[in-house]
């Protein structure tokens, strides 16, 4: 069985003394449920699990019940300690004022539950935890799965890993790719635009979101204005409502949209995205070409292994608290540019398709980053760099 690096904070944190809500957050289907499992194999507590993911969305009452049946078990059985674990906790409308109350009254009255958290909207979990649970909480962000982890786990080479990403669920169905393809659109795309965005959002135009996310997943690791795309989208509506589509998309783990680097945030703000995937899954499963047809040609190639660099950036900046950007200027550009307590880091990747490679001249002589990286066949090859923490690069 393989166990992801998260088990053993969340198994270390439940040991210690009830202070904090532990906050399990992330995409679907990475392993949050998994880990949680796991985590009750390997320790002596006694616990509940449940799940808020087919409770009405209004139902405190729900919140409030579970909660005094566990105060109850504690009581009867005089437990030292008792593990509460509610999972797609953000179902529940004003959970966190419920899951404050509940919290507060155990702590004045030294109710032994300890509490875990789990979701996947990490901006309704943030939104929640900073309005009303300040100070009482840590949270700990599961992304997808890593180059490493599924080499680990699967024995994936890298370029299996580059076309078919970090989807654990998806890997026994690898060798018949259509249906590798039809299930990641249909349980992970639908289902994390749906039951994540759409029930849990005002979403004034859906098709609009979902044509919004098809058209840029096809355009991962590439630079597009939102006024170039409003032409190839339906119902397009304004710049500002796209931005804001985009964000929520971000919010799930499915689609971001990096900003150009600049001294800046005014000017960062105002740039076109760079659209990324957080999971190149999620690009190639919509794609009418095979992974054999594409690994054969040289410039497709290149788009495919830039996207899962970029994904494996994105990952990595959510999970150790630092910024990617893009660069260009004119017909300058450089791939990435990470930033992190005032250094900043250049990334270049030289990919088999022709590329005009004077952008990190410019660059450095422009903003001076600490460090810059090429990733080429002579340097940091791009399997080898899937398996560098960026946080090791400032």
């Amino acid at each position: 069985m393989f166990y992801r690096p998260e088990l053993q904070v969340i198994k270390k944190r439940v040991l210690e003394p009830r202070k904090f809500i532990q906050v399990i957050m992330g995409p679907r289907q990475v392993g949050k449920t998994t880990v949680v499992n796991q985590l009750l194999n390997q320790v002596d507590i006694s616990c509940d699990y449940q799940s808020a993911d087919d409770i009405a969305a209004g139902n405190n009452i729900w919140l409030e019940q579970i909660w005094e049946a566990a105060r109850l078990k504690v009581k009867n059985q005089k437990l030292n300690e008792f593990l509460l674990i509610i999972d797609e906790i953000q179902k529940i409308s004003n959970w966190s004022e419920t899951i404050k109350k509940l919290w507060d009254d155990d702590s004045v009255n030294n109710v032994p539950i300890k509490v875990i958290l789990l979701g996947s909207s990490r901006l309704l979990l943030q939104q929640g935890l900073t309005e009303s649970l300040a100070g009482r909480f840590e949270t700990i962000y599961m992304t997808h799965w890593s180059y490493d982890e599924m080499n680990q786990a699967f024995g994936w080479d890298a370029n299996t890993f580059a076309w078919f990403g970090g989807y654990p669920g998806s890997a026994k169905l690898i060798n018949q790719e259509n249906r590798w393809k039809k299930y990641i659109r249909d349980s992970i795309i639908e289902t994390s635009i749906s039951k994540d965005i759409l029930m849990l959002s005002r979403i004034d135009k859906p098709a609009l979101l979902k044509n919004l996310f098809e058209l840029s997943c096809v355009y991962s690791s590439q630079v597009l204005s939102f006024t170039k795309i409003q032409g190839q989208l339906q119902d397009a509506g304004n710049t500002t409502t796209l931005s804001h589509y985009l964000g929520l998309l971000h919010t799930a783990g499915l689609l971001g949209g990096l900003e150009k680097y600049a001294h800046t945030t005014i000017r960062k703000r105002a740039s076109s995205p760079k659209f990324q995937v957080h999971n190149n899954a999620l690009l190639t499963a919509q794609s009418l070409k095979s992974f054999e047809e594409v690994v054969l040609d040289p410039k497709e190639w290149g788009k495919i292994i830039e996207s899962a660099v970029g994904a494996h950036l994105l990952n990595e900046a959510i999970r150790n608290d630092f910024k990617v950007y893009y660069w260009r200027d004119r017909n300058y550009e450089v791939d990435f540019v990470l930033e992190m307590e005032g250094k900043v880091v250049a990334i270049e990747i030289k990919s088999s398709y022709a590329k005009n490679n004077k952008g990190m001249e410019f660059f450095r002589k422009k903003f001076n980053p600490s460090k810059i990286y090429l990733i080429d066949k002579n340097g940091i090859t791009w399997n080898e760099f899937l398996k560098i923490n960026p946080k090791d690069l400032f």
